[in-house]
């Protein structure tokens, strides 16, 4: 192992570590992808300061990635494949074949869903209940429409897609957690465009959090 692979691998061990710990990491996807950085944290860690920091710190969507196989068990489906719209037809995007939008959802313990407080409910109990699929009544525990956007993870995980949505999926694998993640893009306050790598890295190295390339993971984890 070269220098630099060594180094890379350390790394994604570092960010592992660090979601165990319930601490929030920093992915690039790619380039020549969708080139954002995700700030990401394990579903079940997540407080209303945590969905705090995402909206300010981040600004992006709060979504929270799950396994196909939790998805598969809660039977929420692939959002695209379900709207009976013109709009849902021929989507044509320059990132990846397909969006990994399932359904947004609140906590049926929620009032409107978007505060802080609700919405750290909501994922926290979604993480809950990807740690037991077979024993949760989805429908009895969520509503759809709600406030936090859910993702399905593909199949085969990072062998059939490189996005934060598998990404996340196989770095909680690695790190013994549930199958639900929290991604959140970075924004530029200056721009509005999606914050350059470079810049993410400077906020990682400023708040002491692990920043990890999305290629680093795939070839540690794929």
């Amino acid at each position: 192992m070269t220098g630099d692979a060594s180094t890379a691998a350390a790394t994604v061990d570092r960010a592992v570590d660090a979601l165990r710990r319930g601490e929030p990491i920093l992915v690039h996807d790619a380039a020549d992808r969708e080139g954002e950085v995700d700030l990401i944290y394990p579903a079940g860690a997540v407080t209303p300061a945590a969905v705090a920091r995402m909206r300010n710190d981040a600004g992006g969507l709060v979504c929270v990635a799950l396994g196909d196989e939790v998805a598969e068990a809660f039977e929420l489906p692939y959002l695209q494949e379900t709207i009976d719209h013109p709009a849902a037809a021929d989507h044509d995007l320059g990132y990846d074949e397909r969006s990994s939008f399932s359904l947004t959802v609140n906590h049926r313990d929620t009032y409107t869903g978007i505060t802080d407080e609700d919405r750290a409910l909501t994922i926290t109990e979604l993480a809950a209940a990807a740690a037991e699929p077979e024993n949760v009544d989805f429908a009895a525990e969520f509503r759809a429409p709600g406030h936090v956007h859910v993702l399905r993870a593909a199949p085969g995980l990072l062998a059939d897609r490189e996005g934060h949505t598998e990404l996340a999926v196989a770095l909680a694998g690695a790190a013994d957690l549930p199958p639900a993640m929290v991604v959140c893009e970075m924004l530029d306050d200056d721009s509005g465009a999606a914050r350059s790598p470079a810049a993410a890295r400077a906020y990682a190295d400023r708040e002491g959090l692990v920043y990890v390339e999305g290629s680093a993971v795939v070839e540690r984890l794929g």
